[in-house]
């Protein structure tokens, strides 16, 4: 296999983001259009009522998610610190701990999610008009989630041990399957929403096997490593674990806020416009994704660059790779925002039929959602910058911030004031919050620093 030969530790900054970012972006750009693909599936398909029960079961998904990216990232992070050591070693059984732990915790959710369907999806937000479609959708999704977990970890790694387009192929190859497989299953074998769910469990599968293949065959440092079963080596794998779960918690956390998001987001929308608001909400949710994953993509390869350089103490060249892609961000929430204000009936005719009480409730609040483009794109690379060079706690707060303390009360309280508009903008005020407490943070603590004022 031909790799990308990335020199993390002397290559020009501008040429190593570019090399990390276009693959990143293009495989998770066919992520967003899985998503657009799947919603349009399943809402004309089906019905808006499985669009319903998709964004019910869909928190579960994100939280899998983030449990996947929160060992890819902190194993990613520490392990690029290692490599910039030269530790090869380290940095292998990192790796390999990381994919244990995660696997067993995975097996716990899929057993746990097995025996407890029912109070699952009403503590989701489930209501008994939705009941059925989301238990066909949930119990077919297990399956492919351990695969999945591989997956979602494994798009990291690949990228650290300098491979961005085979990370890129694996999500390439998984986004066309599952949308083949979505229009097959909904369509010519008539499934419905059962065929959906069927649909992203075999191309997780595919996806997860990919990714072991690669580490099996193909890696160039980062390889299993066989671990020992002492009770010394079990106590330090513990602790390593952990610490790659408090580096990473932050990424958790933000894909748990975006279940956060949709749980509170179904209970407020239905108590305020009922089924149809819901489903005018999971057109937003099913877009939100991509203003997340374009922002991700501008995070996560910037990440192993600041971690490789933070590792070998290149703080400048830290600071270049920080820059870049804060520069980068800003465009791409830019552009978000005024696709989904110029766009937002077609984006919704995408998911709801036009004749559709959900499809008005849409078309007014997408233009609304998508003001949270800019701050939140700032958001995730500040986040980002602070975990690759191990500053947990920061990257813990900023994200508790953005995704719990200032979401949930907008939630509560903006529709309460305006109306509903409120439900709408509730997400752009989280993250325009949470990104003057990060300049405000920043400006003081350099401030303090210096012993002069912040430029």
């Amino acid at each position: 296999m031909q790799r990308d030969r990335l020199d993390f530790g002397n290559g020009k900054i501008n040429r190593l983001f570019c090399a990390m970012f276009f693959p990143t972006l293009i495989g998770m750009a066919f992520n967003s259009i899985l998503n657009f693909c799947d919603g349009m599936f399943v809402g004309h398909g089906v019905g808006s009522n499985a669009l319903a029960a998709v964004n019910i079961v869909a928190p579960l998904f994100l939280i899998c998610a983030g449990i996947g990216l929160m060992f890819g990232i902190g194993a990613s992070v520490i392990g690029g610190i290692r490599l910039a050591e030269n530790n090869i070693k380290s940095a292998r059984i990192i790796m390999t701990q990381a994919y244990i732990a995660g696997a067993v915790i995975f097996a716990l959710v899929i057993i746990a999610s097995l025996i407890f369907t029912r109070p699952l999806l009403y503590m989701l937000g489930c209501s008994p008009a939705l009941e059925h479609l989301a238990t066909d959708y949930l119990l077919w999704l297990l399956p492919g989630l351990l695969f999945f977990y591989l997956q979602c970890a494994g798009m990291m790694l690949i990228r650290l041990d300098g491979s961005p387009r085979y990370a890129m192929s694996v999500q390439i190859v998984a986004a066309i399957l599952n949308i083949f497989l979505d229009w097959y299953m909904v369509y010519p074998l008539a499934l419905g929403i059962k065929g959906a769910s069927m649909a992203t469990s075999i191309s997780c599968i595919v996806a997860g096997l990919m990714v072991i293949i690669y580490f099996i065959f193909f890696a160039d440092k980062l390889r299993f490593y066989p671990l020992r079963l002492s009770p010394k080596s079990l106590r330090l794998s513990i602790r390593n674990v952990g610490y790659m779960a408090k580096v990473g918690f932050a990424t958790f956390i933000a894909e748990l806020a975006i279940g956060i998001m949709m749980v509170t987001g179904n209970y407020t929308f239905l108590s305020c416009l009922g089924e149809p608001g819901v489903a005018a909400f999971s057109a937003g949710c099913y877009l939100f994704p991509l203003i997340f994953s374009i922002s991700n993509a501008v995070a996560q390869s910037s990440q192993p660059i600041i971690s490789y350089n933070y590792g070998a103490a290149k703080h400048r060249r830290v600071r270049q790779a920080l820059n870049i892609a804060l520069v980068t961000a800003s465009l791409c929430g830019i552009l978000i925002s005024l696709a989904m204000w110029l766009g937002a009936p077609l984006l919704t005719s995408i998911f709801i039929d036009r004749a559709d009480a959900a499809y008005a409730i849409a078309t007014d609040g997408l233009p609304l959602l998508g003001l949270c483009a800019l701050p939140f794109a700032l958001n995730i690379t500040f986040i980002c910058y602070y975990q690759s060079c191990e500053r947990a706690a920061r990257s813990i707060t900023y994200m508790m911030l953005r995704g719990i303390i200032f979401m949930i009360p907008g939630f509560i309280i903006l529709p309460a004031i305006i109306g509903v508009p409120g439900l709408w903008l509730a997400i752009p005020l989280s993250e325009l919050l949470t990104l003057i407490v990060i300049i405000i943070a920043s400006v003081t603590t350099r401030t303090h620093a210096t012993g002069l004022p912040a430029h």
